[in-house]
C-alpha cells in the first residue's frame, strides 16, 4: 500500500484556537488540576496515558449527573471487560432533557414532502412524559426492550427518550428494511413493545409498510403502537399513537448503573444473523458528551444536522445533540429529492451550523456539478461532518470550493461497534486535504503490522490499545463472550482490532484506506479499496464501482472491476483512460484484469458496498451462505455476480 509522507495542502485552520472547546477544557484542567497541556496533541497524549484521570476530569467538567457517585473512573482495565465508573448510577434521558429553558428550541423536523415541525425543550419534555406513561401502561419497566420500526421523526425520538427514562432498552430499524431484516434483529431481543409507522416518504412517493408491520408483529409477539405517519391505513389490534400518549404523565428518570443497557445496535448482517451490539447508559453519556462538546464544539447556540436513518448509528449520535443543549435537525426522505440540493436548501432555511452527511453523498454532489453556496446562504455552516466511507481528496476540495473555504471539514471514522468516532476532527487542529485530522480524546488509536507492532507513516491495522467507555457491554446472546472476542480481539489478544486499514502520520492525522478484510493484494503489494474507488469514481462517466480481488489461499487470482456507467456512456469510451489512471495513480499491479458492467452495486441497508459477500459468491460459496439477502438494500443487484459465478464454475 502507498505510504503517506508529504504534507498535503492545509484547507482549514482555526481562526481563534484559544476560544475553542478543547482550549477551554485545557484551561480548566490547568486551573482545576494544575495540568499544563500546550495544545491538542498534548491533551490527547495525556488522555490516553492517564485514562482514568482524563475520564474522571471530563465527567466533572461536563457536569455528568450521577445519582450515586462512582468509587473510581475505571475499575477493571482489561479488554474486553473494562469496568467504567463502578458504583455510579445515572440516566441518559435525564442528561438529554434537563438544563434548557422550556422555550429553547430542541428539535427541527423536516420531511421531503415539505412537512415541518419545531419542538421546544418544554414541549419535548411533555411529549416524553406522555410516551413514558404509555409505555408504563403497557407494562414496560427497567430492562424491558422497546423496538421501533420507524423513521427519523419526532415520535421516534420521543419514544426513545421515554424508553431510556424508564431504564428500558431501545432498538430501532428504518422503515425501508424488509420484514426478514427487521425480524432478524428484533426477534433476538424479544421486545415487549413495538413502535411502528404505517408508511414512509421517499423519492416523492408514499410507501406503505403495513404488510411488513403485520409480519413483524406475528414473529415477535409484542404489543404494537402504530403511528399515523402517512395516512396509509391502520391495523386491527394495534394501539394508535394518539391513544398511547393520551395520559399526561410525569417526567421522571430511573437511576440505573453506569453499565446498564441503553440500546442495541446491529452489525450489517451480510453474512449471517446481525450481531446485537449492546451499549450502556453511562458509556454513551460520557463518550457522546466528549465527542459532541469537545471534538465537534457543539453547544446551546448550534443547530446540529446529520443525514441518517434510524437504522444507522449516526441517528444515535445525532439525537445525543440534546446532551449538549443543541437543537437537532431531523430529516426524513431522500437526500436527492426533488434534486441534489435538497439538504443544502434545508441547511440554509433552518440555519444549520453543523452539517453532517456521508462521503458518498459528497461525491454524488460533486458529480452532479451543483454549487450549493451559489444558490443558498450557507454562511451559518461552520463545520461539515463526513463519514460512512473515506472522503476523497477531491471531496475535501469540493467542500471548500462549493460550501465555503471557512467551513471546517470533519471527516471521521468510527463505527456501530463503538457508536462514536475514534479518528476525527478537533476545533483547534488543522484540516489537511484527504486526511482525518486527529485521534479522538481518550481513544488510544494505533496502526499495527501483522506481528502486532505499531507503525507510523505506514499502512497498518486500525487498533485501539486501551479501553473506551462506549465499547460494547456485550453482544446480545453472547453469554460466554466468545463472539465478542472473535469479533474484536482474535488477531491481537487484549487489543481491539477494528477491521480498517489506517495510516497515522507524524502530524497525528490519519488516512483510512478501506476495510482490511477486502484488501487488494497484488503480487504482495496491498491496496485498500478506498484508494481504488477514489481513482475510478473520479471519472464523471462512472456512477459507481466495486472491485474484487479473487486471490485466495496464497494463490493470486484476478482483479475484477464492476462498473455502473453514467447514462449514454460506453465502456469502450472510458476503459483506456481508466486503465491508464489506475496504472499511474495506484500501481501497474492494480490495473483490473477484467471490467464488467452492471446496473447497480449491491449495498447493505446502510449503504456500504458488499465487497466480502461478492468475493465469496465469486469464489463459489452458495448465495445463502455468502450473504443474507435481507441485509441488502437491493438484493436483485447481486444477480449479475451470481450469474458470473455460475458461468465460471461451468
Amino acid at each position: 500500500m502507498p505510504t503517506v509522507n508529504a504534507e498535503p495542502e492545509v484547507l482549514w485552520r482555526p481562526e481563534k484556537p484559544e476560544q475553542t472547546a478543547t482550549a477551554r477544557f485545557r484551561d480548566w484542567l490547568r486551573e482545576r488540576h494544575g495540568l499544563e497541556l500546550a495544545d491538542y496533541a498534548e491533551l490527547h497524549e495525556w488522555s490516553v496515558a492517564e485514562l482514568e484521570a482524563f475520564w474522571s476530569a471530563f465527567a466533572e467538567y461536563a457536569g455528568v449527573r450521577f445519582h450515586q457517585q462512582p468509587s473510581s473512573a475505571l475499575g477493571t482495565r482489561t479488554m474486553p471487560g473494562a469496568q467504567w465508573f463502578p458504583g455510579a448510577t445515572l440516566n441518559y434521558a435525564e442528561h438529554a432533557l434537563t438544563g434548557r429553558a422550556d422555550d429553547a428550541l430542541a428539535v427541527v423536523f423536516a420531511r421531503e414532502d415539505g412537512l415541518r415541525d419545531r419542538v421546544t425543550y418544554g414541549q419535548l419534555r411533555a411529549q416524553v412524559a406522555e410516551a413514558r406513561a404509555g409505555l408504563r401502561a403497557l407494562g414496560v419497566g427497567r430492562g424491558d426492550r422497546v423496538a421501533a420500526f420507524a423513521p427519523n421523526c419526532v415520535q421516534t425520538l420521543v419514544a426513545f427518550l421515554a424508553t431510556a427514562s424508564l431504564g428500558a432498552v431501545w432498538s430501532s430499524c428504518s422503515p425501508d428494511f424488509g420484514a426478514h431484516a427487521v425480524i432478524d434483529r428484533f426477534a433476538q431481543i424479544e421486545p415487549k413493545v413495538l413502535i411502528a409507522v404505517d408508511g414512509y416518504h421517499y423519492g416523492g412517493k408514499v410507501r406503505s409498510v403495513l404488510d411488513t408491520v403485520t409480519q413483524v408483529r406475528e414473529a415477535i409477539d409484542a404489543e404494537c403502537v402504530l403511528i399515523d405517519y402517512t395516512g396509509t391505513g391502520s391495523l386491527e389490534g394495534t394501539l394508535p399513537w394518539s391513544e398511547f400518549t393520551v395520559e399526561r404523565g410525569e417526567l421522571d428518570f430511573e437511576p440505573v448503573p453506569f453499565d446498564h443497557p441503553l440500546w442495541v445496535l446491529y452489525s450489517s448482517g451480510t453474512t449471517g444473523l446481525p450481531k446485537g451490539i449492546v451499549h450502556g447508559h453511562g458509556g454513551i453519556v460520557v463518550e457522546h458528551l466528549k465527542s459532541l462538546r469537545l471534538q465537534m464544539d457543539l453547544g446551546k447556540s448550534d443547530r446540529f444536522f446529520w443525514f441518517t436513518t434510524t437504522g444507522w448509528m449516526m441517528w444515535n449520535l445525532l439525537v445525543s445533540g440534546l446532551l449538549v443543549g443543541s437543537a437537532i435537525v431531523l430529516y426524513d426522505g431522500s437526500p436527492g429529492y426533488p434534486d441534489m440540493s435538497a439538504l443544502w436548501r434545508l441547511a440554509a432555511e433552518e440555519g444549520v451550523t453543523y452539517f453532517g452527511t456521508s462521503a458518498p453523498f459528497i461525491q454524488a454532489c460533486l458529480k452532479a456539478g451543483i454549487d450549493p453556496r451559489a444558490e443558498y446562504d450557507l454562511s451559518g455552516v461552520r463545520a461539515l461532518g463526513s463519514t460512512g466511507a473515506p472522503l476523497s481528496p477531491e471531496g475535501f476540495s469540493w467542500i471548500g470550493e462549493h460550501i465555503g473555504e471557512r467551513v471546517q471539514i470533519c471527516s471521521v471514522s468510527g463505527g456501530t461497534d463503538l457508536c462514536t468516532a475514534m479518528v476525527c476532527s478537533a476545533p483547534d487542529v488543522p484540516v489537511w486535504r484527504g486526511e482525518l485530522s486527529c485521534a479522538a480524546l481518550g481513544s488510544a488509536v494505533a496502526a499495527y503490522d501483522p506481528e502486532g507492532r505499531p507503525v507510523l507513516g505506514e499502512v497498518g491495522e486500525l487498533v485501539i490499545t486501551e479501553p473506551m467507555p462506549s465499547m460494547p457491554l456485550r453482544l446480545w446472546g453472547d453469554a460466554d463472550g466468545s463472539k465478542e472476542r472473535e469479533a474484536y480481539y482474535e488477531m491481537y489478544p487484549g487489543i481491539w482490532r477494528h477491521g480498517d486499514w489506517i495510516t497515522i502520520t507524524e502530524r497525528g492525522s490519519a488516512v483510512i484506506h478501506g476495510r482490511s478484510d477486502s484488501t487488494l493484494n497484488r503480487g504482495g503489494v496491498r491496496m485498500g479499496t478506498a484508494e481504488f474507488y477514489r481513482v475510478v469514481e473520479g471519472f464523471e462517466a462512472i456512477a459507481d464501482s466495486l472491485v474484487i480481488d479473487t486471490s485466495a489461499g496464497g494463490a493470486e487470482g484476478k482483479l475484477l472491476c464492476f462498473l455502473v456507467l453514467a447514462p449514454g456512456t460506453q465502456l469502450a469510451d472510458v476503459e483506456p483512460e481508466l486503465r491508464k489512471a489506475v496504472r499511474s495513480e495506484l500501481s501497474p499491479r492494480h490495473v483490473p484484469d477484467e471490467f464488467h458492467l452492471v446496473q447497480a452495486i449491491p449495498r447493505t441497508l446502510n449503504g456500504k458496498k458488499c465487497e466480502v459477500p461478492v468475493k465469496r459468491i465469486l469464489a463459489g460459496t452458495p448465495v445463502e451462505k455468502a450473504v443474507s439477502l435481507d441485509a441488502l438494500a437491493s438484493p436483485e443487484a447481486l444477480q449479475p455476480f451470481i450469474d458470473l459465478a455460475v458461468e465460471r464454475s461451468g
